[in-house]
């Protein structure tokens, strides 16, 4: 008995074959939801897929490198005291990469030296942290302090900057790229551009967008700031260099292109009152006097270059076009588009639950069967059918005034007849049958004893 069910089990296994039931619904609401689902499918894969993402193309990101060099001379005069700056003096640090500072303006305190000196700030909490000696010094009502003295004050920013001059200065850039994947190397020394050309240009964005020299009085300008106004107490500036190349086309089409933002905040509020505003850092440049170590501090405020590459490289490539168009032809499974006969999850969620004659489409969709029971004493091949435990469900296309059977294995065609309330009259059928009849959206019930069993069913819309 075991063997015998093993046996029958590897039979099921591998000689029984499962198709799904499929029905055609011809419905108006269901017909426009499905196409409408279609169209929505279509207008993605093919407008956010393929055209805006590119889905038919692999990617690749960069490797960067930058190199920066400032050219510039300032000019200052304090208090009876010239100075000319050269590059060396306003840039840190002096050999730039793709960060770097360019001084604007500063406060120095010169000839400090190691000792003991009075607090410079008077009813300014909290005081710096500085090492106190403890005696209290009357002629300026502050504290003696263990510091480099005089002590530094900074209480007063020159206005207007005291390196205006700054906004004449010229930075050049040089970046390469690399993209590893494709294996090809970019320079934002693009054809066309040679010594002499580099020699005469200033960077433009409409009459030299490739030009790799830079104003900086321009590069505040074009991210939106006054340059007097972010000279005074600094600020940050970042230089997008963006590489977006598609070598499908030429590879001399790659191209960088260069954008500028103020990254400490917006243009617009500068004049606002705020916390830390600005970019400011110290430094001392020490030296012996008569054996006593002195130093020179600078508190220097400046704009900070943060330059930033960003990339981006596509190409053709058969393996996500494959797998766009795979994606593609799935999600149009949600409504059918390659089957006309594909029962799916939304087109069935309204025909099922929401359609105000859903209880008849359930019942055109599913089928419910039990085991029939031989009946002995009948002819070879007839059945007895208990009514209870079977119901046989057939779906009618109705073409005025004549409707025909279609869709489903237990009724068998026949020719069309008329949709009439006695349409079992007009049937030859064989065992207890039980057929419903939706010709004119009354339930006939009908018992006869023929010679082949059918259920038919007709919905008038």
């Amino acid at each position: 008995m075991k063997k015998s069910q093993i046996s029958s089990a590897l039979s099921d296994f591998f000689f029984e074959y499962e198709t799904p039931r499929q029905v055609l619904v011809r419905n108006r609401r269901v017909g426009v939801v499905c196409r409408l689902i279609q169209l929505g499918v279509l207008v993605y894969i093919i407008g956010w897929v393929f055209i805006y993402e590119k889905g038919y193309q692999s990617t690749d990101i960069a490797v960067s490198s930058v190199f920066t060099k400032m050219k510039g001379v300032g000019y200052t005069n304090v208090n009876g005291v010239e100075r000319v700056w050269d590059v060396s003096d306003y840039v840190f640090p002096p050999q730039g990469d793709s960060s770097f500072v360019v001084m604007t303006n500063y406060i120095i305190t010169e000839g400090q030296q190691m000792g003991t000196c009075p607090e410079v700030r008077e009813n300014v909490p909290p005081p710096p942290p500085r090492e106190m000696t403890g005696v209290c010094v009357n002629t300026t009502n502050t504290c003696e302090v263990l510091a480099w003295c005089p002590v530094e004050d900074d209480r007063i920013i020159p206005s207007p900057p005291l390196l205006m001059s700054a906004e004449n200065y010229t930075l050049f850039i040089k970046n390469s790229v690399t993209f590893p994947i494709f294996g090809v190397t970019r320079s934002n020394l693009v054809e066309g551009i040679d010594a002499d050309y580099i020699n005469k240009c200033l960077y433009h964005p409409e009459d030299a967008p490739l030009c790799p020299i830079f104003r900086l009085g321009d590069i505040v300008k074009l991210s939106g700031f006054n340059f007097e106004t972010i000279a005074q107490e600094g600020g940050t500036i970042g230089i997008v260099i963006d590489w977006t190349c598609n070598f499908d086309v030429a590879v001399k089409h790659c191209k960088p292109k260069y954008n500028f933002h103020g990254l400490y905040g917006n243009p617009s509020d500068t004049g606002q009152t705020r916390p830390s505003l600005g970019y400011n850092f110290r430094y001392a440049k020490h030296y012996l006097e008569n054996s006593v170590q002195k130093r020179t501090l600078l508190k220097v405020f400046g704009i900070r270059f943060d330059i930033i590459v960003q990339s981006l490289a596509r190409k053709f490539d058969i393996i996500p076009t494959l797998t766009a168009i795979g994606s593609g032809v799935g999600i149009f499974g949600v409504c059918g588009f390659l089957n006309h006969f594909q029962a799916t999850v939304v087109c069935d969620l309204v025909l099922l639950y929401l359609l105000p004659k859903r209880e008849f489409y359930k019942n055109m969709k599913f089928k419910y069967t039990d085991t029939p029971i031989q009946d002995p004493d009948s002819e070879a091949g007839s059945m007895e059918t208990e009514v209870s435990k079977v119901r046989y469900l057939c779906i009618f296309r109705r073409i005025k005034p004549f409707c025909y059977d279609f869709g489903d294995d237990s009724c068998p065609v026949f020719p069309l007849l008329l949709c009439r309330s006695d349409l079992g009259a007009n049937l030859q059928v064989n065992g207890n049958v039980t057929f419903q009849v939706y010709c004119t959206g009354t339930l006939h019930t009908h018992t006869h004893t023929h010679t082949h069993t059918h259920t038919h069913t007709h919905s008038m819309d």
